[in-house]
Formats: C-alpha cells, sequence, structure tokens
C-alpha cells in the first residue's frame, strides 16, 4: 500500500512538472512600448512575411481589397498537413473577429512565442519558428501598418485536426523541441549576406516549405532547404541546395521579381504569391536573398 502511495504521489508530481514545461510563455506586457513603429516600413515586412499570401480570403490573395487598395485579412484558407487541415483565421483589424483588440505585446508574443492573448499554443502551422528570429522594431512596424488595414467581420473557421493533435497543450512539447531562435546558417555575415538570412530564415519563412519534416513535423534543419513533399499531395516543393538548383545569383533575383525561370517557365501555387510579394521589394533585397541561396551548403546526406 506504501509503495501504491509513493508511486500515485510520483505520476501526480510528473503530471504536475509536464503541466509547469508545456505553459505557454507570453512575452511581458509592456513588451515593445518603448518602440514607435512606422507603417511605411512595416508595409515592407508586411510583404516579405507574405501575411495576405495565407490570411487573405481563398481564391482571393490577389483580388480581395479594401481601402486604398490593401488587403482584406479575413481568412479562411485551408492548409493540408499529415496532422489536419488547418484554416487561416482572420487576422484583421476588427476588434471582434479579428485581431483590432489586442495590443503590440500580444501581437510580438503571437509571432515569437506562438501564443494568444488567451495563453492558448497556436499550432505551429503559423510560422512562428521563423518569426521567433524578428527583430522588436520590425514587429513594431508591422503592427503599425496593420493598423492602416480594412476589418472583416468574417469569423474564423476552426481547424480540421482529429485526436490526439487537437490537444494544444501538447504543442508545449513540440515547441520544447523544435522552437530556436537560432541562425540555421550560422557564423558572421557581410551586411548582404546577413539581410538574405534575415529574409529566407525569419521573415519569408522558406524553409517551412522547402526543409523536409520529422516525423512530429518539425524541421530537418541538417537538410535545410533541400527540398520536400507537398503538404497537399502533389509532387514536391523544389531543393534551393547548390546541388540541385544551378541558377546564378541573377536568375534567383530575376524570378523573385518576375516569376520567370531561366529555363522560360513560370512560378506557380503558393510560389507566385511569394513572387508578387517579393516583385514589391528592392532590387538590394531579392539580390541579398540571391546571395544567401548561392552560399547554402550540400545537405547532409
Amino acid at each position: 500500500m506504501r509503495a501504491f502511495r509513493w508511486l500515485i504521489l510520483a505520476a501526480v508530481l510528473a503530471a504536475a512538472a509536464g503541466w509547469w514545461i508545456t505553459r505557454a510563455r507570453p512575452l511581458p506586457a509592456d513588451a515593445l512600448a518603448s518602440l514607435a513603429g512606422e507603417a511605411a516600413r512595416g508595409e515592407t515586412v508586411f510583404l516579405a512575411a507574405g501575411c495576405a499570401s495565407c490570411h487573405a480570403a481563398p481564391k482571393a490573395t490577389e483580388g480581395a481589397e479594401g481601402a486604398e487598395d490593401k488587403p482584406i485579412l479575413s481568412g479562411g484558407q485551408q492548409f493540408a498537413s499529415d496532422f489536419g487541415t488547418f484554416v487561416a483565421p482572420n487576422i484583421s483589424p476588427d476588434p471582434v473577429h479579428g485581431i483590432g483588440g489586442w495590443t503590440v505585446a500580444q501581437f510580438a508574443t503571437a509571432l515569437k512565442r506562438g501564443v494568444s492573448p488567451e495563453g492558448r499554443h497556436y499550432y505551429p502551422a503559423f510560422p512562428y519558428t521563423a518569426y521567433v528570429r524578428m527583430r522588436d522594431q520590425d514587429i513594431a512596424d508591422l503592427w503599425a501598418f496593420w493598423q492602416t488595414l480594412p476589418a472583416s467581420d468574417a469569423p474564423s473557421q476552426p481547424h480540421e485536426v482529429g485526436f490526439p493533435f487537437s490537444i494544444r497543450r501538447a504543442v508545449g512539447v513540440w515547441k520544447l523541441l523544435y522552437l530556436r531562435d537560432d541562425w540555421v546558417m550560422g557564423g558572421d555575415a557581410d551586411p548582404q549576406l546577413e539581410r538574405g538570412r534575415y529574409l529566407v530564415e525569419a521573415l519569408a519563412h522558406c524553409g517551412e516549405c522547402h526543409t523536409p519534416r520529422g516525423p512530429l513535423g518539425g524541421l530537418d534543419t541538417a537538410r535545410w532547404l533541400a527540398g520536400a513533399p507537398n503538404p497537399s499531395g502533389k509532387g514536391t516543393i523544389p531543393s534551393l541546395t547548390p546541388d540541385r538548383l544551378t541558377w546564378d545569383a541573377g536568375e534567383i533575383a530575376y524570378y523573385l521579381e518576375t516569376g520567370f525561370t531561366p529555363d522560360y517557365d513560370s512560378a506557380g501555387g503558393h510560389m507566385a504569391a511569394v513572387v508578387g510579394n517579393f516583385g514589391k521589394l528592392t532590387s538590394a533585397d531579392r539580390a541579398a536573398v540571391a546571395a544567401y541561396v548561392k552560399a547554402l551548403p550540400r545537405p547532409a546526406e
């Protein structure tokens, strides 16, 4: 009987420890309070991060527009995965159905910690594993730009995720394994390569599609940008590593601007939206991404 009591106590303590280490960890309420955001700079962050590519209404990534031709982030696009289908929520400035009632600290917490204002873990279909590397000033600028966007009162739709993946608390364990803020391409970098690294690994979250994943859905950074199965089940996302992508830096930059490849093909699918965004960035930014891609090592065998 005594051994059984000790066993029960150990189980309770283990459960309490598990509950504690998987808790959500929001940023302090005064995070970014000292930073003044600038909407013009925030628009560049918005484009590089591809926010509208996922959160504009389905079939309206290019055409869903509101005041001053700005996108309406009403959500609704569906994203298939091995764990279920995730539905992009309404993140417009609507205070009821969107995120208009958030503070800048809550906005930063969502981006860098993957935690909602209610203290729930977001599923990593939201690429906070990349946004965790965002600079605070860029987040403040992005939030300032957000205030200029049109609101939508369209309700967010629930994800289609079954048990056991529907247990949000389990995402806390996933974060312990995979949420890191260090750079994949480490070491010192010149200003151009540093900018390219920031665009690829943080804002544009290129690894989310172009890097293969392990059984639990974490990115296999040993094969960084080495290509991956298409989550839709149709084909594969191509590799960007030098053993597979032979384009020179100029050709990569031109593709990001126009969507045209050296072989006279053109971008399609979600990549078309990426090109639509990068075509509005500066030529220096596109050249920085090209420099980063050309600096990639061959993937591990």
